[in-house]
């Protein structure tokens, strides 16, 4: 597998970790490319599949499994998987790009495995549990039995933070991207 580094960002839901990855695509100079996660979950509204992420059933995720398709995968959830396709990670390196994940904890910390000595792991991390929480109400797509099970979650995930290279705790959205890009100036641009 030729091409450039890997930046990693995983965080509890509601951390604000999208918001900051869809600003440093925003960075030229980084030559960045995201990396589309496949999932069993359903869309949610205004997601696009090939954009968002890849939408496959769980049958389907099961067989790519199987094939050993995946550099990482994980069930969240009952039925419910995200995973790196080895082929999207290949495809984008023969473009000659440097990949950008957003991808949930333990899937962050496989990557990281797996590209040990090309890759930057960034853990996003919210303000407390109590702010997580506010955040994932404000979305309006919970039910209050996905929202405890998401929090429930985040615990277990905040947990792993300290695995990660770097902790960015995001409690001033601008803040965080300002520390980041100079992060991933640090690191893409040396």
């Amino acid at each position: 597998m030729a091409g450039g580094k890997i930046v990693i960002f995983s965080a509890p839901s509601g951390a604000g970790k999208t918001t900051i990855v869809h600003e440093m695509l925003k960075i030229k100079e980084f030559n960045l490319a995201f990396s589309i996660s496949a999932t069993s979950r359903k869309p949610r509204p205004g997601e696009k599949n090939g954009v968002d992420y890849y939408f496959i059933s769980a049958q389907e995720f099961k067989k790519k499994i199987d094939n050993n398709e995946f550099i990482e995968w994980v069930e969240v959830y009952k039925n419910q998987y995200y995973g790196t396709l080895r082929s999207e990670v290949e495809r984008l390196f023969e473009m000659g790009k440097n990949v950008i994940f957003d991808v949930d904890v333990i899937g962050g910390l496989n990557i990281k495995k797996a590209f040990p000595d090309r890759s930057l792991a960034i853990f996003v991390k919210p303000p407390s549990i109590e702010e997580l929480r506010k955040r994932l109400l404000k979305r309006g797509t919970e039910t209050e039995e996905s929202l405890q099970k998401r929090l429930k979650r985040a615990e277990f995930e905040m947990s792993l933070a300290d695995k990660f290279d770097v902790i960015i705790v995001n409690d001033d959205l601008q803040k965080a991207i300002d520390q980041t890009r100079n992060i991933l100036a640090g690191f893409l641009l040396d």
